[in-house]
């Protein structure tokens, strides 16, 4: 046993005879000064034995001293020498130089007045204590009517010197290094396939108010926003606080590892159960939201917004309003900004209802879609949670002139989702707009500080509108204003493909829409109220809805603006009565107490515990962009509620491979729930070249971490199928064979001699007339070849082309036939054969204009001889593949006429692929670089066909 004691301002150690026998330790003198600190990292646990219950252990370090671990007495003595020691290193500090002001620590997981009291008594006497908690060892107080400057003084020095926790349950070291190693910065998630949903954590939906803080707490708190959970906080809490000696980084350390490990999740815990006890303390109060839609045509506002914003004799109390095309430049089509933003918010800012206040809650744009959000003063500080994301559905993704903006918030205890999309146009293309429909919901995940990632459908109430496009199976103009102009418009509702759509359960299968009692909104001359009268003479659609999703909503008004004739579409509005629920504070307060003397009881009495119906996994024949999904069960066999996650290994920063993603990767079970826990594997162009070279295998173990108790392993593996997208150029033009043809030593093999092929940069273009061609490399790819002939045959007068995205079947079925033959032609539309074009320059582990020169070719855009020179010095695959698109392309633009495509158009969309800054300066890729990568191509596309 190590005996401490304090002489003026030195700390005195001295060893027992005992202690020295076994270990001798030099008897040391540590002044107490600047240099003296207590040093207490989370890992440093493992060096505890938790199983013995007698002393008190701390580490410390001082000036030219080692640092030590030390075991007091737990006693009264120990207790009184610790304060002097604080007293002691406080008048030394004062000293040497002016107080620094600390921002006091404050308690994350939030405590009623009765559990306070409780939590301090448990700190300083021990009188039975919960199992899952840290306290000081019991014996430290031995009574309940302890002075309450002592029990303060108690709880300060356990949180400063890292008492440590002797009960026969307390947490696992174990643990602890787990829940650190899920302090992580926030990842994104793996890549999402087209159709299922993405991450979504199995957590309640309903928002949970601030649980009850005692009144001397109150200052510490925000009023309006809910307390964080510490494995959120944990990252952020003394970022910016001054360090001192009790307020150290190593300090701060070991207070997130506390609370992270036993406040943090205690407090997701009572969130749950709250969620699951909320109609005990809500009550349901009407409000209206109103809602409007609007396709612009890219026109700005030329008239009075009021016959749309302001057509109810009473003022809503949130409006959300959204608009489609807003900017239809070419530009825009790659989420450049747009002036017209502006013009239209201020426009709807003028005409909100004059007989309310209204405040602005959250926009956002997405090229030609934006999206706004406002509610009435009054009721502004009851809307928190707010986030904002956007989703392109354009070719790829990278076009936003097609896909979905949204808004979420909470309003008093209700969670919100409006979206606004703008879905695949032309009569025949409904698959497209169910297809842009999934990928919206699929890929539309909102990211909070304080929570899972949530998607659109984990909300209460969920409201869609915007341009859906859906029009009707009728193709004849001149019938369909008939049954218009007989007002026969139930007739033309049953061939709206909306409707039918909704009906098969092939899109917006779970939304409700009012009925439809006005003439359809589009399509109509500008600036006037006739039908389209162009050559194409559009069939007349209801192309402007406004659906949604949700209890207690009831739908007051649904109808069109006829009056406002700016746009060829006519503005569509619907207002809502819907029942909010309001937090009874009371009865809350109530609620949560009962739940937390239950679960004092509980973890007194029980360990959660789970089974799991099957831990290994095997997945055949991966393939790239192909998901595939596996499921298990969780059981929840204990007496106590759990909260499961699955958590990093050590040494790794996210709990699984890039390829692989759990859904939910965490959640909370009741007694006797099951839960059903899907395994995604997709390969995505982040993943796919590591295992097309063998560096990677569909090969993993996950962690399924257990709160207070276990981790359960989880194997994963696989045979993945290489494929020709994510594999070098050089090493394509060496295979003469699919690639699935070829064994993987092989292609590991061709791997290496592509990159000495890509060394000899300066070979002729050609190969020489005569020589042999077994050995000697293809000039460029088969499969670009394969995939520029079909387009160059068939699709140079394609309306659309490179605009409108490909259908996933179809791009599935050409990838595979690439990997598997040379065929001669290809299956699938044009669209479908020119994004699995763009898709695979996208997916090489190099692009075309190599990352080496990515600099040389910015600062040469303005000059076409340097250019020339510049693509003169690419290895020969890349040159050759280069100079065989830019030929290509060329030739598009003279069918322009046909297939609506413009140089710039093609020069921004080809430039993201062919011309990648570098993978480490990704990041500082600014509008200017971008702008000159867009110039670079352009100069070639713009050349004349000598040259």
């Amino acid at each position: 046993m190590i005996t401490c004691r304090l002489v003026t301002t030195r700390l005195a150690v001295l060893a027992t005879p005992d202690a020295v026998a076994s270990r001798p330790v030099a008897q040391l003198s540590i002044p107490i000064n600047g240099h003296f600190e207590i040093v207490r990292e989370a890992e440093e646990a493992l060096l505890i034995n938790l199983s013995v219950a007698s002393g008190v252990r701390i580490r410390i370090k001082g000036e030219r001293a080692p640092e030590l671990l030390l075991e007091l007495q737990d006693d009264d003595r120990t207790q009184t020498f610790l304060a002097q020691v604080m007293s002691a290193q406080q008048q030394v500090e004062s000293k040497l130089s002016k107080p620094k002001a600390m921002e006091p620590f404050t308690p994350i997981a939030p405590i009623p007045p009765q559990r306070a009291n409780k939590t301090a008594n448990y700190v300083g006497s021990g009188v039975n204590p919960p199992k899952s908690t840290n306290a000081l060892p019991p014996n430290l107080n031995n009574s309940r009517s302890t002075n309450q400057t002592k029990t303060d003084l108690v709880q300060s020095l356990a949180s400063d010197f890292g008492f440590e926790d002797h009960f026969n349950h307390a947490l696992k070291v174990e643990e602890k290094k787990n829940h650190q190693n899920r302090i992580v910065a926030v990842r994104e998630p793996p890549p999402v396939p087209p159709l299922p949903p993405r991450k979504a954590s199995y957590a309640p939906s309903n928002p949970l108010p601030a649980a009850p803080v005692p009144k001397d707490r109150a200052v510490s708190l925000q009023a309006n926003d809910h307390p964080k959970p510490d494995s959120f906080r944990s990252g952020y809490d003394g970022m910016d606080r001054p360090t001192s000696w009790s307020d150290s980084r190593t300090t701060n350390s070991m207070r997130q590892a506390m609370s992270s490990s036993q406040a943090g999740q205690r407090e997701y815990l009572v969130k749950h159960l709250l969620g699951k006890k909320e109609s005990g303390y809500v009550d349901i109060k009407n409000y209206r939201f109103f809602t409007g839609t609007w396709n612009v045509n890219g026109q700005a506002p030329d008239s009075s917004l009021a016959p749309w914003l302001c057509c109810d004799a009473e003022p809503p109390d949130i409006y959300a309003l959204g608009c489609q095309e807003l900017d239809l430049s070419t530009e825009a089509f790659f989420y450049m900004d747009s002036s017209k933003e502006q013009l239209w918010v201020e426009a709807m800012e003028r005409t909100l209802h004059p007989k309310a206040k209204y405040k602005k809650v959250q926009i956002i744009r997405l090229v030609g879609m934006m999206l706004v959000v406002f509610v009435k003063k009054i009721h502004k500080n009851h809307i928190k949670e707010v986030a904002a994301e956007h989703v392109g559905t354009g070719i790829m993704g990278k076009m936003g002139n097609k896909g979905g903006v949204a808004v979420r918030f909470v309003f008093h205890n209700t969670s919100f989702c409006i979206v606004n999309s703008h879905l695949a146009a032309h009569v025949e293309d409904f698959e497209r707009r169910n297809q842009d429909y999934k990928d919206i919901c699929a890929r539309m995940t909102f990211h909070l500080l304080d929570h899972p990632p949530l998607n659109i459908v984990k909300h209460d109430v969920v409201i869609w509108l915007g341009d859906l496009n859906y029009r009707l199976c009728l193709y004849d103009a001149a019938d369909v204003k008939l049954h218009i102009s007989q007002n026969e418009l139930k007739k033309l509702q049953l061939v709206d493909q909306l409707n039918i759509q909704r009906k098969t359960k092939k899109a917006f299968t779970d939304f409700m829409e009012g009925e439809i009692n006005f003439i359809p909104t589009y399509k109509y001359d500008p600036k006037t109220d006739r039908w389209d009268s162009s050559g194409k003479c559009r069939v007349p659609a209801w192309c402007d809805r406004i659906l949604w999703r949700g209890n207690n909503v009831e739908q007051l008004q649904y109808r069109s603006h006829m009056e406002l004739k700016t746009s060829d579409h006519k503005p569509v509005s619907a207002l809502f009565s819907v029942g909010v629920k309001v937090v009874n504070e009371q009865r809350y307060k109530k609620v949560f107490e009962e739940i937390v003397r239950a679960m004092d009881r509980m973890e007194n009495d029980f360990l959660p515990s789970v089974t799991l119906d099957r831990r290994e996994f095997t997945f055949g024949n991966v393939k790239f962009r192909q998901l595939q999904r596996e499921r298990f069960v969780i059981t929840n066999d204990g007496q106590v509620p759990c909260h499961f996650a699955f958590i990093p290994k050590l040494n790794d920063s996210q709990y699984c491979k890039p390829w692989l993603r759990a859904e939910p990767s965490d959640g909370f079970l009741e007694p006797n729930e099951t839960l059903e826990i899907y395994l995604d594997v997709y390969v995505s162009k982040d993943s796919v070249t590591l295992l097309n070279s063998g560096e990677d295998a569909i090969e993993d173990i996950l962690v399924l971490h257990l709160d207070r108790g276990k981790d359960y392993f989880i194997t994963i593996a696989g045979n993945y199928l290489p494929s020709c997208f994510g594999t070098s150029l050089e090493t394509l033009c060496r295979m003469k064979k699919p690639i699935r043809e070829i064994p993987i030593t092989r292609l590991i093999d061709l791997g290496e001699d592509s990159y000495m092929e890509k060394e000899k940069s300066k070979v002729s273009f050609l190969m020489m007339e005569g020589s042999s061609t077994e050995d000697k490399p293809l000039k460029i790819p088969k499969e670009v070849w394969i995939l520029v002939n079909h387009l160059f045959t068939k699709s140079c007068d394609q309306e659309d082309l490179f605009q409108t995205p490909g259908l996933q079947d179809e791009l599935q079925s050409i990838i595979d036939c690439l990997d598997t033959s040379i065929p001669d032609s290809l299956s699938g539309c044009n669209h479908s054969v020119a994004e699995a074009l763009l898709i695979f320059l996208e997916a090489l582990p190099e692009p075309v204009l190599c990352y080496e020169l990515y600099h040389r070719c910015l600062d040469c855009a303005h000059d076409s001889r340097l250019c020339k020179q510049l693509i003169s010095q690419l290895p020969r695959a890349h040159r050759n593949v280069f100079r065989y698109l830019i030929a290509f392309l060329k030739e598009l633009l003279k069918h322009s006429h046909n297939n609506n495509l413009t140089a710039s158009l093609i020069a921004t969309l080809f430039a993201s692929l062919l011309i990648r800054p570098p993978p480490n300066v990704m990041g500082k890729h600014t509008p200017h670089e971008r702008q000159k990568s867009i110039d670079f191509i352009l100069g070639f596309l713009m050349a004349g066909d000598e040259e």
